[in-house]
């Protein structure tokens, strides 16, 4: 199992405003292959309510409503796509992560609950997460 955070599904949703650039057509298609492995159920992933919710805000400003809410819906019916919740005390221990290896917040986030759940595999296209120690980026 893997963590599968938000970048993933935002570089295969969203509707470039321009021509993309020979390495960003790569990252786009590389992510619609990620995301298609796991709609198939042959990837096993662990998400966030966070993370979660910040690809269905993203999705819902750019794509609209009704495609937040399927996408919201067939996340839901994935059995291989594990949601976790998030707690204050992960916020707390957040805050030092973030500080101390210059990550967002929310990567810091996805970082303790790869931790809590003994992964060390995170499916992304944020480089940042390259500054977690012990976690390796897979971009398949």
């Amino acid at each position: 199992m893997r963590f599968l955070d938000s970048s993933v599904f935002l570089h295969a949703y969203l509707k470039p405003r321009r021509a993309l650039r020979p390495e960003e057509k790569r990252v786009k298609e590389s992510a619609k292959s990620l995301l298609t492995r796991v709609d198939k159920g042959k990837d096993k992933v662990l998400i966030s309510v966070v993370h979660l919710s910040e690809i269905l805000n993203i999705v819902e400003s750019r794509l609209g409503l009704k495609e937040s809410i399927g996408l919201l819906s067939r996340i839901l019916s994935l059995q291989n796509i594990i949601i976790v919740g998030v707690n204050k005390e992960d916020y707390e221990k957040a805050i030092a992560i973030a500080s101390h290896y210059n990550v967002s917040v929310n990567d810091a986030i996805a970082y303790i609950k790869m931790k809590e759940f003994n992964l060390n595999e995170i499916y992304t296209f944020d480089k940042h997460f390259k500054n977690l120690p012990g976690t390796k980026i897979v971009q398949k």
